[in-house]
């Protein structure tokens, strides 16, 4: 559950509602309900895949045993360089939250090495350190939240739908910007080799960290609007420091920042824990190189797939932005759960716990979201998918007699 919270909380909160507010004006409230509907039905189709596979590989196994083995590749490869890319903009941000001018992308890269060997270590201090992180953000939170209110005259009529609506496609496009943020649950299904009673274990926990984690951005969304409105925050960077430093109380702004930064650091461990998972799954089954499948014999982690991934989360750091990494990976996330609500429709019982029509929405729930992002991400991720499958089908094809 801690892992789940770190991977969420942090990208919505000190990323997402700037950018949401942009889409969605005065109907953000409106967008983040959607988002959240969305994400309940998503997690309740990973935990029941969970509680029947508790393996390595979350939906990448699941859409391979349950539809075959090229919906495993679309959801594992959509995971991969979806959350590649989110490390990226998580490393990117905490660069901008802690470093001077010009020196934003050397903390970004230091940030990833430093933990690529934590995760290195394995899981259980993967989440002790999580544990901690989560502990300073939501304080960090509360900090914010408590000056923001205390020390400004809260506009509460801000938080009613203006009269200029901005349209199905305004509300579902800032759904899926802030559903970046609630997509940490998919870690939580990865980790089921290292967890006990993964069939109980693993359900529960992603249901909890989502609960929470929707309680908790409705807080501050709402609280960002009473302060600043909704154009207000379309045009912030920072939005919470932002919300505390228009106010009286402006000295907990440090404090606000040093949470966002622990945020980032938070989401970028476990997302690091759970790509190299699911390239541990992919690597057995051959569709990437078997190489990555080696499992360190003290730490029992897959350590070969977490050097290369911290090799190419440095590159990326090093050659794009923040909103490029950002858009990109709300694609490849909504295109893996996608796949993971398909597969659990196809589940019978035992293992079937919830209704089929969590899953029909939250099949269709994803396509609206990914189709209604900024084009250039829609293209990008089509055309990454493609390249893959190729790249898959040309493999396939040399292994042939």
């Amino acid at each position: 559950m801690v892992i789940g919270l770190g991977s969420m909380i942090g990208a919505g909160v000190f990323v997402a509602f700037a950018p949401a507010a942009r889409a969605a004006g005065t109907w953000l409230l409106v967008g983040l309900a959607v988002a959240a509907t969305v994400a309940y039905a998503n997690a309740t189709a990973s935990a029941q895949l969970a509680s029947q596979y508790p393996t390595s590989g979350g939906t990448y196994v699941y859409g391979r045993e349950q539809l075959g083995p090229w919906w495993g590749f679309v959801a594992g490869w959509g995971f991969v360089i979806g959350k590649t890319a989110s490390c990226a903009a998580m490393a990117l941000a905490f660069g901008a939250y802690v470093a001077p001018p010009g020196w934003e992308r050397a903390a970004a890269v230091v940030a990833v090495l430093a933990l690529a060997a934590t995760s290195y270590r394995g899981v259980t201090r993967t989440a002790r350190l999580t544990r901690i992180v989560v502990t300073v953000v939501l304080l960090a939170l509360t900090v914010a939240v408590v000056t923001s209110l205390a020390g400004t005259t809260p506009t509460w009529s801000n938080l009613t739908l203006g009269d200029e609506a901005p349209g199905a496609y305004g509300v579902l496009q800032a759904a899926g910007l802030l559903f970046f943020a609630f997509a940490g649950y998919a870690r939580i299904a990865t980790l089921g080799e290292e967890v006990r009673e993964p069939g109980r274990t693993i359900p529960r926990a992603i249901q909890l960290a989502l609960g929470i984690t929707v309680a908790l951005y409705a807080v501050v969304a709402a609280t960002l609007l009473a302060v600043l409105g909704s154009e207000g925050l379309a045009d912030q960077v920072d939005p919470v420091a932002a919300a505390v430093e228009s106010g009286t109380y402006a000295w907990a702004s440090p404090v606000v920042r040093l949470g966002g930064a622990a945020a980032t650091l938070g989401a970028l461990l476990a997302l690091m824990a759970g790509i190299g998972r699911t390239t541990l799954a992919m690597a057995r089954a051959g569709d990437l190189p078997r190489w990555l499948a080696a499992v360190h014999p003290r730490y029992r982690v897959p350590h070969r797939a977490e050097v290369v991934l911290a090799g190419v989360v440095c590159v990326i750091v090093l050659t794009v932005d923040l909103r490029g990494a950002i858009g990109f990976s709300s694609f490849g996330v909504l295109v893996y759960y996608l796949v993971a609500n398909l597969a659990a429709a196809r589940q019978r019982s035992p293992y079937r716990r919830f209704p089929r029509a969590l899953q029909a929405l939250g099949a269709a729930g994803c396509t609206a979201l990914a189709l209604t992002l900024p084009l250039t991400s829609v293209l990008a991720g089509v055309g990454v998918l493609a390249c893959g499958a190729l790249l898959r089908g040309a493999r396939g094809r040399g292994r042939r007699p």
